[in-house]
């Protein structure tokens, strides 16, 4: 009986595959920037075991790429996948996007007890590999609920503590979001101490800047200022000109990021290839409006005198930012009424009857933000912008996106099409970037700026997270009027080792890691 179990034993090994898969006559672009070569690429135990030509290799699974390209899962540093992970685990829109990891935890907002957190997904099993940040806002709601004041020496203790904690469980950096609440209330004092904490543990520092128009060049200053500060790379969360009297200004803002580099500070930008922007309705009001509790915002919105002085800011925020109205927001998503979701503030307004002035247009923003806010499109970029901060060798390109319910909502089409539109628009089309550049954009500036040693490359030994497409064939297909489409082209998405995509169809695999950081 024994001498029969060990000769299945050693046929078993005698016939046992060379590698896991194999993938046949690609042509490889390894991420770095450097121009494609042609070669086979095989991977074994979720790594790649080797690159060059193997004619007399076996493997469990060969893929012919045909000449097609093989390149690193692209890497989205810029994600707000909390609470859509968990009932959407496959992450269909990154993957068949390209994206096999994510950085969420992005704008001050994230997860606080990671370790739980971790364990949660890892039970579950994700189709993408997932890292996070801890968000500003999210400690000092903690430690101060929505104050609208300055931390105590007290609770900046408190909040290092928490972020601490976070960072030995595997945050990779800390986030601000400076115009949302509570984060806005803070000053750059409070905001260099707490990226302290996480720098200890060689965090990332990622902020949504204080401002993205007027005062853009202030707010590259605050943000540098706590890389210097803090000893910490700095990533400049989609980086834009938001203020449409201003469009044109990105070459003083490149500028200044350029000047930071030349003097020793690792800063770099990201962004998205469209001149909407994507963020909740709230921010068209002052700030101060929002400080508090539910009941004080209703309060300051239904006084006669307040809701005149916050309607009066935001008339003059209007103004200011080169908009007539309130035409240029539209709702994506709004629980109280779906039927408001892809028409605009100024269409809305009219559906309700009232006058098409800008002081009713404020009222239903208010009626709006009383009824529990919205999630809303912003038309306010411009394309010389757009094209130029593309151009800059140091933008990475990130969705800012969350893990799509197909058919939901009218949501931003960059949930979808991010990498499918650089690929097919810019690289393609327009020829603005080359296609080993683009792709470097996606995985290796992404990976070294998260310090993800083993991913966004194709190298011996780094995490098989690959793609095999056509560059003559990938296509964002999502758009504003019907956002609800994937992007089509990635015909093998590959995540540590297991095909998550195949011939551009979903699999059950769900083999993506939590990638901690804290190092």
């Amino acid at each position: 009986m024994r001498l029969g179990l060990l000769f299945i034993a050693l046929s078993i090994s005698l016939f046992a595959a060379d590698y896991d898969l194999l993938v046949r006559n690609a042509r490889v672009i390894d991420g770095t920037g450097n121009p494609w070569f042609r070669a086979d690429v095989a991977v074994k135990g979720g790594r790649i075991a080797g690159i060059g030509k193997f004619p007399s290799a076996s493997a469990d699974r060969v893929i012919d790429a045909a000449g097609r390209v093989l390149a690193p899962g692209f890497i989205d540093v810029h994600t707000h996948i909390e609470g859509d992970i968990e009932k959407i685990p496959r992450a269909d829109n990154f993957l068949l996007d390209g994206v096999t990891t994510v950085v969420t935890g992005n704008c001050g907002g994230s997860r606080l007890r990671m370790a739980d957190w971790f364990a949660g997904l890892e039970k579950l099993g994700t189709g993408i590999n997932i890292a996070t940040l801890i968000g500003h806002n999210t400690v000092r709601s903690e430690v101060m609920g929505t104050a609208n004041r300055l931390a105590t020496p007290a609770e900046i203790a408190s909040m290092q503590s928490l972020i601490e904690t976070a960072m030995r469980e595997g945050a990779v950096g800390f986030s601000t979001g400076l115009i949302y609440i509570p984060g806005t209330y803070s000053n750059t004092g409070e905001v260099v101490a707490l990226a302290r904490a996480a720098g200890k543990y060689n965090g990332t520092y990622a902020s949504h800047m204080r401002d993205e128009g007027e005062f853009i060049l202030e707010a590259i200053r605050e943000a540098v200022t706590v890389g210097k500060e803090t000893g910490m790379p700095v990533q400049l969360s989609h980086f834009k000109i938001d203020n449409k009297r201003l469009w044109g200004a990105s070459d003083k803002s490149l500028a200044l990021v350029e000047q930071f580099r030349r003097e020793g500070v690792d800063v770099v930008v990201d962004q998205y290839p469209y001149d909407r922007s994507s963020t909740n309705l709230g921010i068209t009001l002052p700030s101060w409006a929002l400080a508090d509790s539910a009941e004080s915002i209703r309060e300051r919105l239904t006084t006669p005198a307040t809701r005149d002085r916050v309607a009066a800011e935001m008339v003059a925020a209007l103004k200011n930012k080169g908009q007539a109205d309130f035409s240029y927001a539209m709702v994506a998503s709004f629980k109280a009424d779906h039927a408001y979701e892809g028409n605009t503030i100024s269409e809305i307004n009219v559906m309700k009857g009232r006058p098409a002035t800008v002081a009713d247009e404020i009222q239903t923003i208010f009626d709006m933000v009383l009824a529990g806010g919205a999630q809303m499109v912003y038309h306010s970029m411009g394309a010389i912008d757009l094209e130029r901060i593309m151009r800059y060798p140091n933008t990475a390109f990130a969705s800012d996106a969350g893990v799509r319910e197909f058919g939901v909502g009218m949501p931003h089409p960059r949930g979808y099409g991010n990498n499918a539109r650089v690929l097919a628009e810019y690289v393609r089309e327009q020829h603005v970037l080359t296609l080993e550049d683009a792709i470097r954009r996606m995985t290796t500036l992404p990976a070294r700026t998260f310090r993800f040693a083993d991913r966004g490359v194709v190298r011996e030994g780094a995490a098989a997270d690959l793609l095999v497409f056509d560059p003559a064939h990938v296509q964002d297909k999502s758009t504003f009027q019907n956002p609800h489409q994937y992007s089509e082209g990635f015909d093998f998405v590959i995540v540590n080792g297991k095909i998550a995509v195949e011939a551009g169809k979903l699999t059950e695999a769900r083999a993506g890691q939590v990638l901690r950081g804290g190092k």
